[in-house]
């Protein structure tokens, strides 16, 4: 317990100092202007929440791109007319036909989407927990993960059409700028919230599970533990844990959300949930709607795990 409150003492007045000297160095014109931007960092709990969030966001989703990428790839073969092959042979395909830097394709969408999206999210989740001035009961926590998740992923849907399509190998945009004026040019503004509701009857109940589980079984151990050498361990595994059955949960929800973001109208598809649902199960039953299940498994699990473990410590050492 003390060594954590020695680490905090000593590491918040380095990162302080050093965010002191990048503002200073960017905003030599005006130091009120550099101060006023550090009083906001240190002082304002929202902002520190949206600041660790879209950072820690940003870490798992560079690390874990290619897994998400694959996830794509083997959800999206059905319509190149394709059987679904295996994980390890997607990657490999990948590798072989493209390059080892083309499993990193959609990484800039994805992060145009994700440091806003979690930054949101942790933000708005601080600001509910806030409300409740205790810890969140299981129930509690599920409207709290799944309302800050709806607000995140309403306000991100475009970026979530382009990193879709941009993962899949089926369209060939040059960049998000690109991307986003051929999608609006072709297709309208439906087309850039394409899979709205599919994206939401995912992500929001994965994050009302995923922060139920998470809030209680962190909630569970000895504050020793979690406040001590052992928390940054600690919360990783509680992440891991909750990771692993709220994606399983809403795999189907996934792949239904992935066929229908990558069927264009103008190429005279249907965008409707009910059709998605449908020509998925006609073209392979109730297994179709889990094809991708390994690799979104374990981006998921991990990528949660990580971004609550960098949230966190990053929250604890300003």
């Amino acid at each position: 317990m003390a060594s954590g409150r020695r680490e905090k003492a000593v590491m918040s007045p380095l990162l302080k100092s050093f965010l002191a000297g990048s503002f200073s160095g960017s905003c030599r014109w005006s130091p009120l202007l550099s101060n006023l931007c550090l009083s906001l960092l240190f002082q304002s709990p929202l902002l520190k929440s949206f600041l660790a969030g879209s950072f820690s966001g940003s870490c798992s989703t560079v690390l874990f791109q290619p897994l998400d990428l694959v996830k794509t790839r083997l959800q999206a073969s059905v319509l190149r007319g394709n059987s679904p092959s295996g994980m390890a042979t997607v990657l490999w395909s990948v590798i072989k036909d493209e390059s080892p830097r083309a499993l990193w394709k959609g990484v800039v969408p994805s992060l145009t989407r994700v440091v806003p999206g979690v930054g949101l999210h942790f933000s708005a989740l601080h600001l509910l927990r806030s409300a409740l001035n205790h810890p969140p009961s299981a129930t509690e926590a599920l409207l709290i993960g799944g309302s800050a998740r709806a607000l995140a992923g309403a306000a991100t849907i475009p970026a979530t059409v382009i990193k879709t399509r941009c993962e899949s190998g089926i369209y060939d945009y040059r960049g998000v700028a690109q991307a986003l004026q051929l999608i609006y040019r072709t297709e309208g503004h439906r087309g850039l919230t394409r899979g709205l509701l599919p994206t939401l009857l995912r992500d929001v109940p994965f994050s009302s599970f995923y922060f139920m589980f998470y809030s209680q079984a962190r909630g569970a151990l000895p504050t020793e533990v979690t406040s001590g050498q052992w928390g940054d361990l600690a919360t990783f595994c509680c992440g891991l844990v909750s990771g692993l059955g709220a994606s399983v949960v809403t795999q189907p929800a996934d792949v239904v959300k992935t066929r229908v973001q990558l069927t264009a109208l103008a190429a005279g598809g249907s965008g409707s949930l009910t059709n998605a649902i449908g020509l998925i199960y006609q073209e392979g039953g109730s297994r179709a709607f889990f094809y991708g299940l390994a690799p979104r498994v374990l981006r998921r699990t991990f990528m949660a795990a990580m971004a609550w473990t960098v949230y966190e410590r990053v929250s604890k050492t300003f």
